[in-house]
């Protein structure tokens, strides 16, 4: 590929407009400087508490490509870094993600990284060190990262278990930024803004968000995520009644057991 096309391979990564986000704890200064200091970033906090969409806003203030890996069990080193395919008679290198992003100073970010195959996770070590290097293998190359590549990864530790889990050798090679569901002023925005409510009903929605995650540690292993609440603002916005709204963008997707659903019902009914 000439270098033409490769420069137009990564500008389709550019995000054109603003995501919108809302700042809670300094996070964006955080974050800026990590990336002026070329640290590797962690991300830590519940699904669904707005670390995706953090990145994405991080990537349009840098003026930054960002490629985004959803990492999964079955995710191999080449998923990352590329391979060898076959083009008519010819076998041609296709740069991965991972090398892409080290070549043209993108952001790269890999979302629930603990998702990922142990021996998978291990090639990105020698980025987040002083090296900033990229070995691969297949083609006996070792690329160094350019100084606008940034690695960030997203890691849940509610999920965290023996399998499950990254390990410290990983995990003490980033600067790690905690994340939680936003403070409740900052939610009713936010559900205001992206499902496009009224105030009464986005207060309504955080209120039942409050209660359905106090259930936490009685029977339910994950609360409800702010992005199933703005799911539930669309569905009303739409005319769905609210209850019907709630009930299929929180009770049913949280959960299957039977009587916690039937609690969460009770909770929606209360609000609503």
């Amino acid at each position: 590929m000439t270098n033409k096309g490769r420069e137009f391979e990564i500008e389709r990564y550019r995000i054109d407009q603003e995501p919108f986000y809302v700042e809670s704890q300094g996070e964006v200064g955080l974050f800026t400087t990590a990336a002026q200091n070329r640290m590797p970033v962690m991300l830590k906090g519940p699904t669904g508490c707005g670390k995706t969409r953090f990145v994405q806003h991080m990537a349009y203030r840098l003026g930054r490509p960002l490629i985004t890996v959803a990492c999964h069990e079955d995710l191999t080193a080449s998923d990352l870094v590329g391979r060898y395919l076959l083009r008519g008679q010819e076998t041609v290198w296709i740069d991965g993600p991972l090398t892409l992003g080290v070549k043209h100073g993108a952001i790269v970010y890999l979302d629930e990284i603990v998702e990922a195959r142990k021996d998978t996770t291990v090639i990105i070590h020698p980025l987040t060190d002083d090296r900033r290097l990229l070995p691969i293998e297949k083609k006996g190359q070792i690329i160094e990262a350019v100084d606008e590549f940034l690695l960030v990864i997203s890691y849940n530790p509610g999920y965290q278990s023996v399998l499950k889990d990254l390990k410290q050798s990983t995990k003490q090679r980033f600067v790690a930024i905690e994340f939680d569901y936003p403070a409740p002023a900052v939610e009713t925005r936010i559900i205001e803004r992206e499902a496009g409510v009224t105030g009464e009903v986005a207060r309504a929605l955080v209120k039942l968000g409050e209660k359905v995650r106090n259930l936490k540690h009685h029977g339910l292993e994950e609360g409800v995520s702010t992005r199933l609440l703005v799911y539930a603002g669309t569905l009303i916005r739409q005319g769905v009644e609210p209850g019907r709204a709630c009930e299929v963008s929180v009770a049913r997707p949280i959960t299957d057991d039977a009587d916690m659903q039937r609690t969460i019902g009770e909770l929606i009914k209360a609000v609503f």
